[in-house]
């Protein structure tokens, strides 16, 4: 598995109380506090001229609200795709992240009830073959473990790099690999 070589914007959604407290949010459907609104408010202008599209964005609350934020500023059509939803982490959802996350996120434990990282890592790869065939650069708001995904689908280490909330960052498959770069 692994992407098609097209460039593309990738924005975690702003910050929750959820993670502001250190919790798995999963498949909870859980919208953005003050500081997180303020995130995507402020990830707006930074987009603003790279040449974006269209966006594409998980259905969940976090993303939407990120997503409206966002499109204020850049006014394109917005899709919605149900693979880049948050991971399912069943019975650790709601709880704290550390340190069964490292475990899941190594392969090496899978929380009852919840997706395993090579089930994420197929969804996404599935989920952005649809959203890179159309035209780009496509904006994908997402969320942390999508992210995750997505750098061991570049080829990239899944341990390193995560997202910062509402930071955008740009995808370049590129001549040498992918290149995630924050702007």
């Amino acid at each position: 598995m692994s992407l098609p070589p097209v460039a593309f914007w990738f924005l975690r959604h702003g910050e929750t109380d959820y993670n502001a407290r250190g919790l798995s949010q999963g498949a909870l459907d859980i919208s953005l506090n003050e500081n997180g609104r303020a995130q995507a408010i402020a990830a707006g202008p930074k987009l603003v001229g790279q040449g974006i599209v269209s966006i594409i964005s998980s259905p969940m609350i976090r993303t939407r609200e990120t997503t409206a934020c966002v499109n204020a500023c850049l006014g394109l059509e917005v899709g919605f795709e149900p693979g880049l939803r948050e991971v399912i982490f069943g019975g650790m959802e709601g709880k704290p992240l550390m340190p069964w996350f490292l475990e899941w996120l190594e392969g090496r434990y899978t929380p009852p009830g919840a997706e395993s990282f090579e089930e994420v890592k197929e969804r996404v790869a599935d989920a952005m073959a649809r959203v890179l065939a159309q035209p780009s650069p496509v904006l994908v708001v997402a969320h942390g473990g999508v992210f995750r995904a997505l750098r061991e689908l570049m080829g990239l280490a899944r341990t390193e790099g995560i997202a910062q909330n509402a930071e955008p960052l740009f995808c370049d498959p590129g001549l040498a690999g992918w290149q995630i770069s924050a702007k």
